[in-house]
């Protein structure tokens, strides 16, 4: 964590609980990770650190939980919920506080999506008779709008798991329109539907780097699923994880530098994380039953610094860090921005 590592660099007790303080204050948030649990038998959404640690269940109840997604500002999460007798979306604070229900459609509502700016949730639906996008008002689920209408029986377009840009402009999703699951790409308001993919296997679950240059996706197209990333626009596509398992659900770092993914390639599915490039491999999770589909919180302080003054230091909380400043008289001294 990188409170963890500024505290380590700075070696002080007293920056460290200023530090505290600040992040206490709610001054900068520490990125986490979500994901869907299956160790307490039924589906159940988890948080951890991007470390590992701390792994905590949200939503403890007895019906199934999964495919959580975070809040810009990571208060929230949405998720889907069977307890209510069938799939809808529901959202819960950060803690796993305050359940609400968002979707009533007495259908299967999925995929939950915020907009960048919070305001907006986009989901799958089933309520139309096919797999169609949808979006919400993310404060109470009212305004529904129909994005997608694609319906194409007796195969059904199944038009799902959207996807927003950093900027709030473009949607991607999946879509079998075409004969098979391909990536697409529309505006937000549902116009311009594009196809990225072209591929005779299966290409899914999208996601926008956050600098919104790439999209990481699933393809099976070597045989068993692996992780792709490719230009936005759908050139230059890549095989990141490579391995001989099914690795699935990526999603990025907040500084796009990682990302995390589902695999089995020990038996059960765990949560993984790799450099963007495919290298480091490493497990996040290690428990009885299946830990999937991971939302990667990214974190997102103001812009305006926030700052404790401590005797001859500050601490100022920046874009991506804290720095501590010795100040003596006219000058500073900046000590170290993780």
């Amino acid at each position: 964590m990188r409170f963890k590592k500024t505290c380590r660099t700075l070696g002080s007790s007293i920056l460290c609980a200023a530090a505290g303080v600040l992040l206490a204050a709610g001054a900068y948030a520490e990125p986490k990770i979500s994901f869907t649990s299956t160790r307490d038998i039924n589906g159940e959404i988890y948080s951890m650190d991007t470390d590992g640690s701390d792994e905590t269940n949200l939503t403890n109840h007895v019906d199934s939980d999964s495919y959580s997604a975070w809040s810009p500002d990571g208060t929230q999460l949405a998720f889907v919920s069977e307890r209510d007798g069938n799939p809808e979306i529901y959202k819960m604070n950060a803690d796993g506080s305050g359940p609400t229900r968002l979707t009533d459609s007495g259908s299967n509502d999925l995929s939950p999506a915020w907009s960048p700016d919070g305001t907006l949730i986009a989901f799958s639906t089933y309520r139309d008779g096919n797999m169609e996008i949808y979006l919400m008002d993310a404060s109470d689920g009212s305004n529904l709008t129909r994005l997608t209408f694609n319906s194409s029986p007796p195969s059904n377009s199944y038009d799902y798991g959207p996807a927003w840009s950093p900027d709030g402009a473009l949607i991607a999703f999946q879509s079998k329109r075409d004969g098979n699951l391909e990536i697409y790409v529309m505006e937000a308001n549902g116009s311009n539907q594009t196809r990225l993919t072209d591929n005779a296997t299966t290409d899914v679950v999208p996601e926008f780097s956050p600098d919104g240059t790439q999209i990481a996706f699933t393809a099976y197209r070597d045989g068993n699923a692996e992780i792709y990333a490719m230009n936005a626009d759908g050139s230059n596509e890549t095989n990141r994880s490579n391995n001989g398992a099914a690795d699935l659900s990526p999603t990025w770092s907040s500084d796009g530098s990682e990302i995390a993914f589902q695999s089995n390639r020990g038996g059960d599915f765990e949560i993984f994380v790799m450099e963007a490039d495919g290298s480091n491999q490493t497990p996040l999770t290690d428990s009885a039953g299946d830990n999937t589909s991971p939302s990667w919180h990214h974190e997102l302080p103001s812009p305006v610094p926030s700052v404790a003054p401590l005797g001859r230091f500050a601490l100022v909380l920046v874009l991506g860090g804290i720095a501590a400043f010795g100040v003596m008289r006219s000058r500073r001294q900046r000590a170290r921005v993780s």
